[in-house]
This record gives C-alpha cells, sequence and structure tokens, in this order.
C-alpha cells in the first residue's frame, strides 16, 4: 500500500509536469452500499484485481473520521483513490448471459476455409520465399523482433493504405501520434505499468511519474482530448492513427509463435469521443467497419461477442474477429473493437458541453477498434492465400497500393558475403 500511495503522490506531481486532470471515478454508484453485492460480482466475472470491500472500508473511515489530522485525510483520500482505481468498467447486461465462452455472431466468407491442401504457416511460406527474418537478431533487436523485406514489405504499405483509404470515406481524421507517453495516460486507459507482469516497457522507470512506449496509439488519442470539454455539436469525434506499437509480450504458446505475438508491430487504430448515449452506436459502427475491410480481402473469420472474463478493466462490451488462419489449423485474433463507457474519459477529464447557454457538462464516452495489426494481417492472408507453387496471391483490393502487382514470387536469396584470407590481406595492405 505504501508503494501506491508513493504513485499517487508521484501522479500529483505530474499533473503540472504533464498538464493532466486528477480521475474523476463515479463515486455515485461504486460507493453506494446497496451496488456493493454487483460490483464485487463483475470484479469476479471480470478477472478483475480491484477491492470494492477495502474502497468502501475506507471510505467509511473518511466519512467517520471528520476530526482526524489533514495528512491522515490526505492519505485515506490516496488509499481510496489507488482502490477505485482498480475498479473495472461494468458490463453489458447481454453480456454476462454468456458465461466464459464468446457468443459467434457471424461467419464470413466460409467457403474460403481451407483445408482442401497442405497449407504452410507464414514462418515456413516466408523462409521459403526469403520475405522475412526472424532468426539470429536477439544480438542487436532482442527476442520477439522481426525484419520485412521486398514485398512482403510491400504488402504492409498496402494493408496500411487500404485500412487509412477505407476510414477517409467513412469520414475519420488522420492524425500523427506520439510512441513516448506518461505513465498516467496509459493507466488511464485501463493498462498497468506497474508490478513485474505487465506489457508496458518503462523508459525511466526510477521515476515517479514514468514515460513508457505506447502499447496502442488509441493511448495516445485518449491523451489528446485529455481534460477537454468538447462541445456536443461536435461529436462524434473520429480519429485513426497509424503508428507502432510496443508490448513486453512473453506468451510461450506453440499457436502463437513468430510474428503473431511480437513486441512491436505497425498498427491502424480507430478512435471516437462521443456522446454518452452514442457509444453503442458508434461501437457497432466500429464493428462493421472491420467486418466490411476483411470481407473485402476474401478472408474466411468470426465476428465474435466476448464474455465478461475476456473484457479489459475498461470495456463495457467488445467485439473480437478471428480469421482462420490454414497453416496452423486455428482461428486466430485480428482485431476487435470496445466500447469503454466513460471509464477513460472520467480518469482523463474528457467532458462534454450540452448546448445552449448553461448546458451542463457531462463526462464523454470512448470507443476503440482495430482497422489493421499488420503482423496477423500478414498471416491470414500468407496462409490463405499461398499457392502450391510457392507464389501468393494478392487481394484484388490491395492490388493497386502495390502497383498492380497480382502476385508475391519466391525472392532470390542475396549470396552471402565470403571473404577469403587473401581478399582479407589486401584490405589490410
Amino acid at each position: 500500500m505504501r508503494h501506491s500511495i508513493i504513485r499517487l503522490i508521484g501522479r500529483h506531481m505530474s499533473q503540472h509536469r504533464f498538464n493532466l486532470q486528477q480521475p474523476n471515478f463515479d463515486t455515485e454508484y461504486l460507493l453506494k452500499p446497496a451496488n456493493r453485492s454487483n460490483i464485487e460480482t463483475n470484479i469476479q466475472n471480470r478477472k478483475g484485481i480491484g477491492d470494492i470491500g477495502l474502497a468502501h472500508s475506507i471510505h467509511e473511515q473518511l466519512a467517520a473520521g471528520t476530526s482526524l489530522p489533514v495528512n491522515e485525510r490526505a492519505t485515506l483520500k490516496a488509499q481510496l483513490a489507488v482502490e477505485l482505481s482498480k475498479i473495472p468498467n461494468r458490463t453489458h447486461p447481454q453480456v454476462l448471459e454468456y458465461g466464459n465462452e464468446p457468443r459467434i455472431l457471424q461467419q464470413f466468407n466460409e467457403h474460403h476455409k481451407r483445408t482442401d491442401r497442405m497449407y504452410f504457416q507464414f514462418n515456413d511460406i516466408c523462409k521459403k520465399m526469403n520475405l522475412y527474418r526472424m532468426e539470429n537478431l536477439g544480438n542487436f533487436t532482442g527476442h520477439r523482433s522481426y525484419y520485412l523485406t521486398d514485398q512482403l514489405a510491400e504488402l504492409e504499405h498496402a494493408l496500411i493504405n487500404y485500412a487509412v483509404e477505407g476510414l477517409r470515406q467513412r469520414n475519420f481524421q488522420l492524425i500523427t501520434v506520439p510512441d513516448l507517453l506518461p505513465g498516467r495516460i496509459i493507466e488511464s486507459c485501463g493498462m498497468s505499468v506497474h508490478g513485474e507482469r505487465n506489457q508496458v516497457y518503462k523508459l525511466n522507470s526510477g521515476e515517479a511519474e514514468s514515460l513508457c512506449l505506447s502499447g496502442t496509439s488509441e493511448m495516445a488519442l485518449a491523451g489528446y482530448f485529455a481534460g477537454r470539454t468538447i462541445p456536443i455539436a461536435k461529436l462524434p469525434s473520429k480519429l485513426m492513427a497509424v503508428s507502432r506499437c510496443y508490448r513486453a509480450e512473453t506468451s510461450a504458446l506453440q499457436e502463437e509463435k513468430g510474428i503473431y505475438r511480437v513486441h512491436q508491430f505497425t498498427k491502424v487504430e480507430m478512435f471516437a469521443v462521443c456522446s454518452p448515449d452514442h457509444s453503442a452506436t458508434i461501437l457497432d459502427e466500429f464493428r462493421d467497419i472491420e467486418v466490411s475491410l476483411f470481407d473485402k480481402l476474401g478472408l474466411h473469420f468470426l465476428l465474435l461477442d466476448m464474455p465478461p472474463c475476456e473484457l479489459g478493466a475498461p470495456a463495457y462490451r467488445k467485439y473480437d474477429i478471428e480469421a482462420w488462419m490454414p497453416g496452423r489449423g486455428v482461428y486466430g485474433e485480428i482485431s476487435s473493437c470496445s466500447d469503454c463507457t466513460d471509464y477513460q474519459a472520467r480518469r482523463l477529464g474528457i467532458r462534454v458541453a450540452r448546448d445552449g447557454p448553461g448546458g451542463m457538462e457531462t463526462f464523454a464516452h470512448t470507443v476503440n477498434g482495430t482497422a489493421c495489426a499488420i503482423p496477423r494481417m500478414l498471416i491470414a492472408l500468407l496462409e490463405n492465400f499461398q499457392n502450391e507453387d510457392y507464389t501468393i496471391t494478392v487481394p484484388e483490393v490491395l492490388r493497386k497500393f502495390m502497383h498492380g502487382k497480382q502476385l508475391i514470387r519466391r525472392r532470390k536469396a542475396l549470396p552471402e558475403l565470403k571473404l577469403t584470407k587473401r581478399l582479407i590481406q589486401e584490405e589490410t595492405c
């Protein structure tokens, strides 16, 4: 607890450094005794770490201890804020019916599910075609790093351009975001930066407020709105960003080897700020955009409504999309989108101003979604569209971004440079 308080004090000091507001938790709901049982059940369903009982106990101490010394009250308030920050968002009532399994809402391109012959896994087909490198990189880029070369690098950029063009047609504004963020922004978006087991790279962990590498541009886009009050007439605000994402992944699962789960990758992200009564509609829009993008690529995939145990702390509801990967013989997640309601907005001070003079302010809602996560999209494309002559058929919608190229062909391996003893002597003379 002492370390939590120290961190909170550090965050308070960083308010001025990063111009961030203190979080504003929904205490009217969270600290109401009648809601305690529902909140405890929600924490258990979500596999959360919050302790609402402890939060209520601290709140009762504050209410009863009006004569407490100022420093003791400050300590209790800091403890209460720490405990409230751990409580996950509420869960959509419909999702509570799912138990621990996702609900399959729809299957797309079922006729494209490939089982008619043997398909190489992504790693193997890329090695045969000399398109990427992942081995022997520990000496300078570390485990779970990779190089995409030649036509595979072209395919990466084609996917980015395809997703950006699709979002631009739907009135998304393109923004370039920073990769470095204060830890407070990342925590406000629902990802922990503390403890030994987390996915965040911290650059100055010795300081009270760490600077971190962003795990997704969702965090930077949320931070872009921090502390702002937006007129309701200007909402929804829909943004997209192309960024590198950095994650300290540790999975050892066989099906997640190769570039399925890596330390850094490129992603096209969707993000929206909207009024509280509009986030469910925006979530449906994000879901439909993802479905449209992947459907046009010709992939076979499942649309899933995720159960409570699969929701991160900020999500009220989340849809996942899993594509068939015939080389692996499994479905793999390629995208998701989440309605975070006011979870992030309360922690970052993002508000909506109602129309008219003296219009009341309320906390905004935020929605995020993945338009294209490059490594997993490359796996899905190369495993589904590989041909028996070691070529890859480029989906028609991507060809205009690859100068009309219809096939990705095997690249000749570059000969290794071998210096003979005589050549070495000549070089040194």
